[in-house]
């Protein structure tokens, strides 16, 4: 991967994040608030549903991007050569990339979300007041609160999502006789994200507890199974699947526009390079 795909990924990757969580921000509100421990409407119901999107603003180009750019570069150095590099292990090769992606991108995203979250879920409060909250009642390592949840909710996300994004995307392709245009990954994208987003909707229902519980309580610890068998117990499974269908419709719309948005933003600077390349 040369210096020209690495800015290609990591501004393509930057701006198609900016792009969908600053357009769904809403349906990330109301999945969130029915998701919490204390209720929908407790937790704000539909008011104040651009709760917490500062925090979302000025994470989601970096997350995104690096992101992205962990992917392709991983993609690229595993189909280099070796085992790896067979069309038929193509899979496994976007599952590894996939991963390490989103492992480095936690690490932006992380902090940023749970902020943005504990906004979301207390209205009446400001990101920057929350910041500061989060800061003085539990210190750096509260920002981090979740990580791995959420490593453990990415992780398979992108095992289902990614894998069957890069398929579709061949399989349809290779019926046209020719490469997709944007609007067609944008469709691969959004089918591949809903899959993925209903498969790992519990995981997500876990996150989203641990990151709102209070500090020092038992859900804080970030036992997942545990927090998991809290869930099934009080509310069942439709608790586990708690804002299931605006997580669809958040990460279906989303993936169309994340992965459109990124395969045009990308195919469009790598043009405008080669093109300026020419005598």
């Amino acid at each position: 991967m040369d210096r020209r795909e690495f800015v290609a990924s990591l501004m393509a990757g930057g701006c198609a994040g900016m792009c969908v969580d600053l357009t769904l921000f809403p349906l990330d509100t109301i999945k969130t608030r029915l998701q919490s421990q204390q209720g929908f409407y407790k937790a704000g119901g539909f008011r104040g549903i651009y709760a917490g999107v500062p925090s979302a603003a000025v994470g989601s180009f970096p997350n995104a991007a690096a992101f992205f750019v962990t992917y392709d570069c991983t993609k690229s150095l595993l189909s280099a050569g070796g085992v790896l590099a067979a069309p038929h292990v193509a899979p496994v090769t976007h599952m590894l990339a996939a991963s390490l992606g989103e492992i480095v991108a936690c690490l932006i995203r992380v902090p940023t979300e749970v902020v943005k979250q504990r906004t979301q879920a207390s209205p009446s409060s400001t990101t920057y007041n929350m910041l500061l909250a989060t800061l003085r009642e539990e210190g750096v390592r509260g920002l981090y609160r979740g990580y791995g949840s959420t490593v453990l909710r990415e992780i398979p996300f992108s095992l289902v999502q990614f894998p069957l994004w890069e398929y579709l995307k061949s399989l349809w392709s290779w019926r046209q006789g020719h490469t997709l245009y944007s609007w067609q990954a944008a469709v691969c994208g959004a089918f591949a994200g809903a899959v993925a987003a209903f498969v790992t909707t519990p995981l997500d229902v876990a996150k989203t507890r641990i990151m709102l519980a209070k500090a020092g309580s038992t859900t804080a610890s970030g036992n997942i199974p545990l927090v998991l068998y809290d869930v099934w117990k009080s509310r069942g499974l439709p608790g586990l699947f708690a804002g299931s269908i605006p997580r669809m419709a958040f990460i279906s719309i989303g993936g169309f526009i994340f992965l459109g948005a990124y395969e045009k933003i990308r195919r469009t600077l790598l043009s405008q390079k080669i093109h300026s390349d020419c005598p």
